[in-house]
């Protein structure tokens, strides 16, 4: 033994055992199908039918064909012995089902967070959106405004020529320039003249 060599790239060879193997989940499938056949219908009518029969045969033909007599010791035992088998195959059904459901549960509680935030994120795109677009001219505000300028000018009484605040159309900038390094600057005009 000390001089062989344990490959860990390779699984082990199955150990010989005296137990006999099997596949739990082929195990489960065949557990789950006897349950849901004991529990239909069609299992209570024959396990019925087969009941009725071996009450009949037992009590109507003679006594040497009979094979469990009055007190039915033998069905009471097939009985027993059926439920003895279909309870934990019942039982092996329901956890298997209930491992099923604990993962759906689990992935439906994880969808549900994603969509809870996948909400959240659109609620907030959505908000800054309508933020986003209060702030932006729209064509009915630019209207309003165009409607409430033209009032203004339709409201205002006209001025003859030559009124005060109009600007003498041949003004020129009259003020000195300066020469040198400094820029060219316009002289600063009179708030009136700009209303």
């Amino acid at each position: 033994m000390a001089g062989e060599r344990v490959r860990l790239d390779q699984p082990r060879e199955p150990r010989r055992s005296l137990l006999p193997r099997w596949d739990p989940e082929a195990f489960g499938r065949v557990s789950e199908r006897t349950a849901r056949f004991l529990g239909t219908g069609r299992f209570i009518v024959w396990m019925s039918v087969v009941i009725v029969l071996w009450v009949v045969w037992n009590t109507t033909v003679p006594a040497d064909l009979r094979f469990d007599r009055y007190p039915f010791i033998f069905l009471t035992l097939a009985l027993s012995l059926q439920a003895s088998y279909a309870a934990p195959l019942i039982l092996l059904a329901q956890n298997r089902q209930d491992d099923r459901d604990r993962v759906n549960l689990e992935q439906d509680r994880k969808q549900n967070e994603r969509s809870i935030a996948d909400t959240e994120y659109l609620t907030r795109e959505i908000a800054a959106l309508r933020l986003g677009l209060g702030e932006v001219a729209t064509r009915d505000w630019i209207r309003s405004e165009f409607e409430s300028l033209v009032r203004e000018v339709e409201q205002r009484p006209a001025r003859p020529p030559g009124h005060a605040a109009d600007p003498p159309p041949h003004r020129r900038d009259t003020a000195p320039r300066r020469t040198g390094a400094s820029a060219v600057e316009r002289p600063a005009r009179d708030e009136t003249e700009e209303r």
